[in-house]
């Protein structure tokens, strides 16, 4: 008898709903992913050359950077051997330095003004598609302007920081051993609180990031009290971001005014050192702790850019984008986000 009813409702069901020919089905774009690193890709990949032409100026860049100390060196012992025309092909060396980096920050500009004006656009219309508030949606295309930032800035620091730091240290394990040792052990040091210092910066930008997503609510609606506890508490979270990356920076200094002092003492002690040889060493260590000193910003830009990533729909889906129809070899038709 449950069999019967069963049946019986299945029948009444069918006959209630009515049939869907493939032309009525509508065709969905699937949600972009939430992640910094595939929003990052979005871009990345539609404008792959002229990144690319970008990237290779600043690697070229860090190559003159890391070459520079090595050649005044021997520039410098070319000076005091009175060998003139070798001490003078430093000044070319130099010239070669600027002349790149013009034409890279002359070529930034060009490249990522455009990458962001084409991705403002999706941001604003995906928002939408998620009904969120226009204070939501304001907020979130200003944030995907760090994206933009990421490539423009962020990017060629990162660069350089990463090139700085591993060549100086392999140079100075090659003119002098133990301090590029010295250098190989104080990125172990802060390798090993790396983790903790990150998972404090996502929470601090989760909370910050939050707030600023309701500030057109707040300046639009709130009370005098609302507002003061509003911009009271943004305040409070930038502080204890600001604190954070000056412990970081007084933890780098200390450990690199170790590194300066022990260097000093063993070149002093072993005495019989070319001008040269001590410039050459000095100016290494300090290309090592001036892209240290880097480190606290990137790691607190890697977690902004964490947090807006999970928060920002720029409408760039990863994959092509997938849609439901019914089973009929006459539909060909491609699938498109509706906002295209």
């Amino acid at each position: 008898m449950a069999l019967i009813c069963l049946a019986v409702r299945a029948t009444s069901a069918q006959r209630r709903v009515p049939s869907v020919t493939p032309s009525r089905i509508p065709v969905l774009p699937v949600a972009a992913p939430r992640s910094a690193i595939l929003t990052l890709k979005a871009p990345g990949r539609s404008h792959r050359r002229k990144l690319f032409f970008t990237l290779l100026l600043v690697v070229a860049e860090n190559v003159m950077y890391l070459l520079y100390p090595l050649l005044a060196g021997f520039a410098i012992n070319a000076i005091l051997s009175g060998r003139t025309w070798q001490a003078i092909l430093y000044a070319a060396m130099v010239f070669t330095m600027w002349a790149i980096g013009a034409a890279r920050r002359s070529v930034d500009t060009h490249t990522f003004a455009r990458i962001y004006a084409e991705l403002a656009v999706p941001v604003i219309v995906a928002q939408r598609s998620e009904n969120q508030s226009a204070s939501t949606i304001a907020a979130r295309v200003a944030l995907s302007r760090e994206f933009v930032d990421f490539f423009e800035k962020h990017l060629p620091v990162l660069i350089t920081s990463l090139a700085s730091m591993t060549g100086a240290a392999v140079m100075l394990l090659a003119i002098e051993f133990w301090t590029g040792a010295g250098c190989l052990a104080i990125l172990l040091f802060f390798a090993c609180f790396l983790p903790g210092f990150t998972r404090k910066n996502d929470a601090l930008f989760n909370r910050l990031n939050n707030r600023l997503e309701k500030e057109v609510n707040f300046v639009t609606h709130a009370n005098a009290a609302s507002l003061g506890r509003h911009y009271g508490v943004l305040a409070s979270l930038r502080i204890r971001l600001s604190n954070r990356e000056a412990c970081g920076y007084l933890a780098i200094g200390s450990m690199a005014a170790l590194l300066f002092a022990g260097t000093i003492a063993l070149m002093a002690g072993r005495g019989g050192t070319s001008a040269g040889h001590i410039y050459s060493v000095m100016t290494y260590m300090w290309m090592f702790a001036m892209s240290l000193d880097d480190g606290p910003q990137l790691l607190e830009k890697y977690s902004q850019l964490k947090d807006i990533g999970r928060r920002v729909n720029t409408g760039m889906p990863k994959s092509p984008v997938r849609i439901e129809r019914a089973p009929d070899h006459k539909m060909g038709c491609h699938a498109r986000p509706d906002f295209l």
